[in-house]
């Protein structure tokens, strides 16, 4: 699952940051309210977390206009105590739960998956694909009784794969939505990570597998499908 964090305490922000890439997200994070609509108004993430109060655009004005032009990301708004017409008027708007601040960061990872579950196309807590099972709780890739534990980076990489089983994702797509568009990952980077794929799929002895296609890029089927 992809995020964009829109908050302009550089302090939080970075905090957020930290938070969520801790727990297998892949995060992208901005600073104030022009920037937040510019990101967001790609559609490239699962879901939004706006601060209300931001320089230039508010998070509440990023998320009318963002509703405007029919994006329909889920938004949680971090708002602080006080803040009650605000949240209000959020709500309103089309955010889909706000989280005053000081907050544990329990309740703000409860919210989000919350938040996400309520998309239109909502993604389960396990993945499925045959027999291969993609456990979106506990990280863990499980075939046959038995599992492996991926890495951040290689959990987002099957998730999106997972996502939409035997239809080719394009590397550049990958690259995208996992480091973000400021990124400058080298391409071998995705290499890496999709070979240890490879080997925790095969000591699975799970029936499927992460072909590459030349000039296209990736996907996953079984391997009687071959």
């Amino acid at each position: 699952m992809r995020l964009l964090i829109a908050e302009d305490d550089p302090r939080l922000l970075k905090t957020l940051v930290h938070i969520f890439e801790s727990n297998k997200f892949a995060v992208d994070g901005v600073n104030n309210g022009e920037d937040a609509f510019a990101y967001a108004s790609s559609e490239e993430y699962d879901g939004l977390v706006l601060d209300i109060m931001m320089p230039g655009l508010s998070g509440i004005q990023v998320l009318q206009k963002l509703r405007k032009a029919n994006v329909t990301t889920p938004v949680l708004l971090l708002t602080a105590r006080t803040e009650v017409e605000q949240r209000v008027e959020g709500l309103d708007a089309g955010a889909d739960d706000y989280l005053p601040k000081p907050f544990v960061t329990s309740e703000l990872l409860a919210r989000t998956r919350a938040m996400l579950r309520r998309k239109d196309n909502y993604v389960p807590d396990l993945l499925t694909y045959g027999d291969v099972v993609l456990n979106r709780s506990t990280w863990q890739l499980v075939y046959d009784g038995n599992g492996r534990i991926l890495s951040g980076r290689e959990f987002q990489i099957m998730e999106m794969l997972m996502q939409r089983p035997e239809t080719i994702v394009p590397t550049e797509q990958l690259m995208a939505h996992i480091w973000g568009w400021d990124s400058n990952v080298e391409i071998s980077v995705v290499w890496v990570h999709i070979s240890n794929l490879r080997k925790k799929i095969n000591e699975l002895l799970a029936p499927v597998e992460i072909r590459f296609v030349r000039g296209a890029g990736y996907l996953l089927e079984r391997k009687n499908d071959l």
